[in-house]
């Protein structure tokens, strides 16, 4: 018995809810009949609409057309009409010539017939008729004003419903990744006059190849666009490619998406590494703002255990430079914070094949990845009122306790605010004052092969200094900051400028050992 009731009971609940999937569909087959009766007014309305607009467009074509006919004929009409009038008068002028010279030429044993004979010669000489042109001054011809509509009659009759546009075709050949803007061009696979905008997708991702159905990035729209192709610009490249699908629409509907593309999008991409940084510094992701209280305790311990009781600046402190005599270290994990007057940061590189932020079942980096090769660059952006500020390259083994640009672990531009104001290059604790102004966003490149740092005016792409060496070490990007904060800007790719400047070589170059 209680075995037929759970059964019972099953069937209820399996009954109970095909119902309601039932009563589910009619309310959406309800909902799609007064769907149809809206849409079908609507698209019934817009119908008589088009027409209506038709018919106006050729009653006014025809109006015109009319008038001009109507004008033409009244031109003529007024010329013929002046013409005939002119010839009446001319002929009725001659009939009473030929009377007259008949008259005279009956009388002519009269004394008076040589005067009249002179007169009548003087009168044919003036006559109108022997002035008057016998050559109509218009046409009766109409033919000018005829019309054949074969052509358009049969336009008229093509008239259809708008087809579904068909899905473009992205032009991989014309399309370009290059100065953080993506330039995409499609074509159409047939003619289509109809199409009134194209409707452009894209979306960032890690993964080559067809784009994936779940992906963490979603779309980006574009809408609105007029041509077959269009630039994307300012872009942060923070992944490694890019996804992208064009559709076009006419009037009434939008056709498939294209098939989608993926564009490689190649750039320099790092992370500020907080663990390691100094305590003074507070670091979120690339943002980093010197906090006095940040790493007091600490500081005073590391002073007093190596014999430091007063506080000194990064400036002038006589400390600066001196490496410390504690164990360099030899991985990230392991190695210790900045600390004492080394006010400073490094980058925190991701796999060039695994660019931040990490994609789903993959891994992140665990250690760091160092510049070993190629073109990269970054830009930073520091606090004017900043009292010091350093922006560079370091080796990996730079020491805690050493600053950027005081040993040859390390270059950088350097601006001192504090006492006195100076834009300077330095390395190996020499250094070179920059005949620059400082400007607030500065461009970092580094070629590692070629052994060169180059520093730019980030906006104009000036340079400011270069650094030429060989590099006998992986680097990581550094900074420093005393009383300040800056922003740093990555996923950015060599811009074309600072490529162009490199190659004809207008760079203003220098060797370490000109630093003094």
């Amino acid at each position: 018995m209680e075995e037929q009731r759970e059964a019972l009971r099953k069937i209820i609940k399996t009954l109970a809810v095909k119902n309601e999937e039932i009563q589910s569909f009619i309310y959406s087959l309800k909902q799609m009949l007064l769907n149809v009766e809206a849409n079908s007014a609507k698209v019934q309305e817009d119908l008589e609409a088009e027409f209506q607009s038709l018919f106006s467009l050729l009653e006014e074509l025809k109006e015109g057309m009319l008038m001009k006919i109507k004008q033409d004929r009244a031109s003529r009409t007024y010329e013929l009409q002046n013409q005939l009038a002119a010839c009446t008068r001319a002929l009725e002028s001659s009939e009473e010539l030929l009377e007259t010279a008949n008259q005279t030429l009956q009388a002519m044993d009269s004394e008076d017939f040589p005067q009249a004979a002179k007169q009548i010669k003087d009168g044919v000489t003036m006559a109108p008729a022997f002035r008057l042109s016998l050559k109509a001054k218009v046409s009766d011809n109409m033919s000018h004003l005829m019309v054949d509509f074969a052509q358009e009659r049969q336009m008229l009759q093509a008239l259809k419903f708008l087809p579904v546009p068909s899905a473009p075709v992205i032009d991989l050949a014309e399309s370009l990744v290059a100065d953080n803007c993506v330039t995409l061009v499609w074509r159409m696979p047939d003619e289509d006059s109809k199409i009134d905008h194209y409707v452009l997708e894209y979306r960032r991702t890690n993964f080559e190849g067809p784009p994936r159905l779940k992906e963490d990035q979603p779309w980006m729209v574009i809408e609105g666009i007029r041509q077959t192709e269009y630039t994307l610009t300012g872009l942060k490249f923070d992944m490694k490619y890019m996804n992208f699908r064009v559709k076009a629409c006419n009037k009434a509907v939008a056709g498939e998406f294209s098939e989608p593309v993926t564009l490689e999008t190649p750039a320099f991409m790092f992370r500020l590494d907080a663990s390691t940084s100094h305590q003074n510094l507070r670091v979120d992701d690339l943002s980093v703002e010197w906090d006095a209280m940040g790493g007091k305790v600490q500081d005073i311990k590391a002073r007093e255990k190596d014999g430091k009781g007063r506080t000194a600046s990064p400036i002038n402190s006589p400390a600066r430079g001196t490496p410390s005599p504690k164990r360099m270290p030899s991985g990230r994990g392991g190695r210790d914070r900045f600390t004492a007057e080394s006010y400073t940061v490094l980058g925190h590189l991701w796999p060039s094949s695994i660019q931040f932020p990490c994609p789903p079942l993959l891994p992140c980096a665990t250690g760091d990845t160092l510049i070993d090769g190629g073109e990269h660059y970054w830009e930073v952006r520091y606090e004017p009122d900043s009292k010091a500020f350093g922006v560079g390259v370091a080796y990996r083994s730079l020491g805690r306790f050493e600053q950027l640009g005081k040993t040859a672990a390390s270059w950088c531009l350097h601006v001192n605010n504090w006492l006195q104001v100076s834009f300077t290059a330095k390395h190996a604790n020499k250094v070179k004052v920059l005949d620059a102004p400082v400007p607030d966003c500065l461009g970092v490149h580094c070629d590692f092969h070629q052994g060169l740092l180059s520093f730019y005016n980030a906006r104009t792409k000036q340079v400011l200094h270069t650094f030429k060496t060989r590099f006998t070490q992986p680097l990581l990007p550094a900074f420093t900051v005393w009383c300040g904060s800056f922003q740093v800007t990555t996923g950015l790719q060599v811009p074309s400028a600072v490529r162009c400047l490199q190659k004809r070589g207008s760079a203003t170059s220098s060797s370490n050992t000109s630093l003094t």
